[in-house]
């Protein structure tokens, strides 16, 4: 099972894994969050993204889900890539993460990351567009 890293601003990771539970009944294991206050020191914010990586790590690798491209949550998951071990995906929402939850015992990491990036591109919707019939791509 891959293990999975949510590290955003505040307390936004601990919410989506909050919401995530609360849709498939029960806490998901081998996910952990990490919030990131910009006012801390950036060597204390890597010790606390490599300890949360630790706590998940699987023989499968870690997925590590930041919430915004170019935030600090997302430079700091970077210098943690390793291919076929950590990968990192930036944008992470909660159909992400329930994708992820849903899909990670049945997919390498390298697999689950891309399936995971086309996923989060399709799953944006402008429901006035679909109310006025038009297609989603």
């Amino acid at each position: 099972m891959i293990g999975i890293l949510i590290v955003t601003h505040s307390q936004l990771g601990e919410a989506l894994v909050d919401a995530a539970e609360f849709i498939l009944g029960s806490r998901p294991p081998g996910v952990v969050s990490v919030s990131i206050d910009l006012n801390q020191n950036v060597d204390r914010l890597r010790e606390r993204v490599a300890a949360g990586i630790k706590k998940v790590a699987h023989d499968d690798g870690v997925l590590i889900l930041t919430d915004m491209f170019g935030g600090t949550p997302s430079n700091i998951s970077y210098s943690f890539l390793e291919e076929g071990r950590v990968e990192v995906l930036s944008g992470a929402n909660l159909p992400i993460l329930v994708h992820a939850l849903d899909n990670r015992g049945r997919m390498t990491l390298g697999q689950l990351a891309a399936t995971l990036e086309a996923f989060g591109k399709k799953s944006i919707t402008l429901a006035s567009g679909i109310l006025k019939g038009n297609k989603r791509s």
